[in-house]
């Protein structure tokens, strides 16, 4: 019989104050956004200089609400688009979760161009130093995922010693493909993009960072994709492939654009 690991059961939320409740998902959020302020503002005055930590501090509230709007708006549009029709007040209900990372980096990504725009920035060396500490809040946020018991993997096989059953996945042992993510779309990314903005020439080819980025995730994404349980809504589409790894795709070729055109 398959090895299964009890699913250690955690409380999502980590403080409940009256009507007011901390989550771990929110908490994610929040620290990934504080840790990339913080790391950024060192980042943009690495040569060559690019920002003042002023700017920074000030495009800290773009790129908030770039995620959060951006990230939900993704979701509803890719995952849940009969709200449109049934309940078009639900799309504003962040806090119910429910977030994409496709509509969140398209949200950031529009707030990166309308800042750089009106504070005369170079584009594509502020999105390098963005691009580093992007993957900083991706694994927190798979991290955020496996706590609250969602998002979890395909069923595992037999051999497989770290199966797990999840409280709402069934009886069946399952991959716990959250974790998988967080190491891919976190830990691996984060040394990739962090070890390439720390070549002198690298830097100086604005647009290599972000496109080692792009490329990087959406190769992340995809294989981590084969171990996780697609979302009910759309399910399995053409060949097998799920709607993360459809929409990895424009991610994937705009990155190996970035990457030829800087070299």
């Amino acid at each position: 019989m398959i090895s299964v690991l009890p699913f250690p059961q955690f409380d999502p939320v980590i403080v409940q104050l009256g009507p007011l409740a901390i989550r771990w998902y929110a908490l994610a959020y929040i620290v990934g956004l504080v840790i990339g302020w913080r790391l950024v503002r060192r980042w943009v005055q690495t040569p060559p200089a690019v920002a003042t930590p002023l700017q920074v501090d000030d495009f800290l509230t773009w790129a908030t609400l770039g995620v959060v709007f951006g990230g939900r708006l993704g979701y509803v549009l890719f995952y849940q688009p009969h709200l449109f029709v049934t309940n078009p007040l639900a799309i504003l209900a962040v806090w119910e979760g429910g977030m994409s990372f496709h509509g969140g980096m398209i949200g950031v990504s529009v707030a990166v161009l309308l800042f750089c725009r009106r504070n005369a920035i170079p584009l594509w060396s502020f999105a390098d130093r963005i691009a580093v500490v992007a993957p900083i809040g991706l694994g927190l946020g798979r991290v955020a995922n496996f706590i609250n018991g969602e998002l979890w993997g395909r069923p595992a096989p037999d051999w497989l010693p770290w199966a797990m059953i999840f409280p709402r996945g069934g009886m069946e042992p399952r991959h716990p493909s959250q974790l998988y993510q967080a190491l891919l779309e976190g830990v691996v990314l984060f040394l990739a993009v962090f070890l390439a903005s720390r070549n002198a020439a690298i830097r100086a080819r604005a647009g290599m960072v972000t496109g080692i980025f792009l490329t990087g995730y959406a190769l992340a994404r995809i294989v981590g994709e084969f171990f996780r349980e697609p979302d009910a809504f759309p399910g399995f589409l053409a060949f097998g492939a799920t709607m993360g790894q459809v929409l990895s795709i424009p991610m994937l070729l705009a990155g190996l654009f970035l990457l030829l055109r800087t070299k």
